[in-house]
């Protein structure tokens, strides 16, 4: 029997108002890198996490979409210290870092263009990425 396939790397799409302004705050704010521009998309990443932020001005903006304005949960080894990394003062923080029932500690923020994100760390069994 052969070995299961392994996840390699995790990126999320998401539809924004203007793709080279949202990756701006991903990077100044939240401290991600620019990966590439492919003129109406860009990438940043972070280890081994990719966010594509494609430029979609007339999709159904995120505020009309109720609880469906969750994207992702990103999880780091040391949820702490990049909470201490980010520029709180230009993050709408929805939940401060705090440990959890379910054994994880964690954030939550809400992007400029209103998608919800948590940040977390597995408190129990950490397997965090290979960056």
């Amino acid at each position: 029997m052969s070995q299961r396939p392994a996840i390699t790397a995790l990126s999320f799409v998401l539809a924004v108002p203007d793709a080279m302004t949202t990756a701006r705050w991903w990077i100044e704010v939240m401290k991600f890198d620019h990966l590439r521009d492919l003129g109406g998309w860009v990438f940043v990443m972070r280890g081994r996490c990719t966010i594509m932020l494609g430029s979609c001005p007339d999709a159904i903006p995120v505020s009309e979409l109720g609880e469906h304005q969750y994207f992702g949960y990103v999880e780091f080894d040391d949820i702490d210290a990049y909470w201490a990394e980010i520029d709180r003062a230009k993050v709408d923080v929805l939940k401060e870092p705090r440990d959890e029932e379910w054994g994880m500690r964690e954030f939550a923020v809400r992007t400029p263009d209103g998608h919800r994100v948590m940040f977390g760390q597995d408190l129990d069994n950490p397997v965090p990425l290979q960056s």
